[in-house]
């Protein structure tokens, strides 16, 4: 598949570091800013008692107002789409599996972004997107349960955004790659990451194709999948739990519309042939 009069693609931008929220918490945090504006303008009202007292029906369009205005601004920060992510990576994280890759998925940290990356070996090498660490020699990690670690940028792939970094530890979890990127069209495939101010969501989709973006020489892999900024980085895994590519670019395609794009694995072993299993 040819793509080279489409428009061009966006790394997902990064943002800062911030605690995981399930769709649980997230739905109580809006409730709650709910009854407290509610409770202050309740308080208002009590200092600041009229003379003569206002009719019911007026006080019923003040709360309405203060109800959907309350939501309006909850929504402006998580959005619609970003809620349904939430619900579908609290199922996904039900299963024993996708917790289980969970633990191999970083959050990779400079002094001024975020992104996601991925630890391919016991002793600390993780894998992620070159224009995450781009500028920086060591960065942050983060592992869901082991703990943070400083990492040292130990190559970078520029022409096929990616890099990998080293952290001198041990006995880490980690995930297994794919000996190549096969796949038919349709196939489901899960993808772990950080977008937007989360960590640790686990998403899913179908792969639709290879396409070639006119400033690579190499064909990348269309994803219809719910691919945001942060999710640089992000392991895409077959149904085997197996990394078949690296998450890098959304693309507005002409046919598919809004897609993600990942790195097909295989290009990792070009450039460490040794790497591959």
């Amino acid at each position: 598949m040819n793509s080279d009069d489409k428009q061009q693609p966006y790394a997902p931008n990064n943002d800062h570091f911030i605690e995981d929220i399930d769709d649980e918490e997230l739905q109580e945090l809006v409730l709650e800013a709910q009854r407290e504006a509610l409770s202050k303008e309740g308080l208002e009202k009590t200092k600041h008692k009229p003379k003569h007292p206002s009719p019911k029906w007026l006080f019923w369009i003040m709360a309405t107002v203060l109800f959907f205005n309350t939501f309006a601004v909850i929504f402006q920060i998580y959005s619609i789409p970003a809620i349904e992510f939430l619900k579908t990576s609290t199922r996904l994280s039900a299963q024993g599996d996708i917790a289980s890759y969970k633990k191999s998925v970083v959050v990779i940290t400079t002094e001024d972004s975020k992104g996601t990356g991925f630890s391919i070996s016991s002793d600390g090498t993780i894998l992620t997107n070159y224009h995450v660490v781009d500028g920086n020699d060591t960065v942050t990690v983060i592992f869901p349960d082991d703990g943070m670690f400083k990492a040292n940028v130990v190559h970078t792939y520029p022409s096929v955004d990616l890099a990998v970094l080293e952290i001198n530890e041990e006995k880490l979890p980690y995930l297994s790659l794919a000996e190549q990127t096969t796949f038919v069209e349709n196939d489901p495939i899960y993808f772990i990451g950080n977008p937007l101010s989360f960590t640790g969501i686990a998403n899913e989709g179908t792969i639709i194709d290879y396409t070639q973006l006119s400033d690579w020489e190499k064909p990348v892999v269309m994803t219809k999948a719910p691919v945001y900024r942060g999710n640089s980085g992000s392991p895409v895994l077959n149904r085997d739990g197996l990394v078949i590519g690296v998450v890098f670019a959304t693309l507005e395609d002409d046919v598919y519309g809004k897609v993600g794009l990942f790195i097909p694995i295989d290009y990792y072993y070009e450039q460490q042939p040794e790497e591959r299993p």
